[in-house]
């Protein structure tokens, strides 16, 4: 229901789990053995199950869901953007010249930035057309947020 929300919590550096294979019951379970808060749309869960930590979701498009989450919980600006694999949560390493020259695209080999790799499921990430984009729908999505010390109206 989230998932959306969640690479874009992910894109900022935040450790975010999402499985929508989940139960109610275990999500609940999984946030308070982990002491995080729950992010969830439904009301049903929130009322019934009470978890220990958690925030209703209302706005429907995720870049809106992000500020709500950022301005609701507080969320300081991360000094790098991109340090986790989007889809699985695990922390990005750096790729050797070696998969950046075998594992990224030949027009996109010379670009500036850093290239990471996910050691969990093997995707590549470098600083292309897509970052860029990211990058734009973040600050815009959160003005001043990044660069501004963290401050959300």
């Amino acid at each position: 229901m989230l998932g959306r929300l969640a690479r874009w919590l992910r894109a900022l550096g935040f450790d975010t789990v999402y499985d929508e294979r989940l139960s109610d019951h275990a999500l609940v379970a999984l946030a308070r053995a982990e002491q995080r808060v729950l992010l969830t749309r439904d009301r049903h869960l929130l009322r019934e199950l009470r978890p220990a930590a958690a925030l209703e979701i209302q706005a429907d498009a995720p870049l809106e869901q992000l500020r709500a989450v950022v301005r609701t919980l507080g969320l300081r600006p991360p000094t790098e953007l991109f340090l986790r694999c989007l889809l699985c949560n695990t922390p990005l390493e750096p790729a050797s010249a070696e998969e950046r020259a075998t594992l990224v695209p030949p027009a996109s080999r010379d670009l500036p930035g850093p290239v990471r790799r996910c050691p969990g499921c093997g995707r590549v990430y470098w600083e292309g057309s897509h970052v860029r984009r990211m990058r734009a729908a973040l600050d815009a999505a959160l003005p001043g947020w990044r660069s501004g010390g963290g401050a959300l109206e």
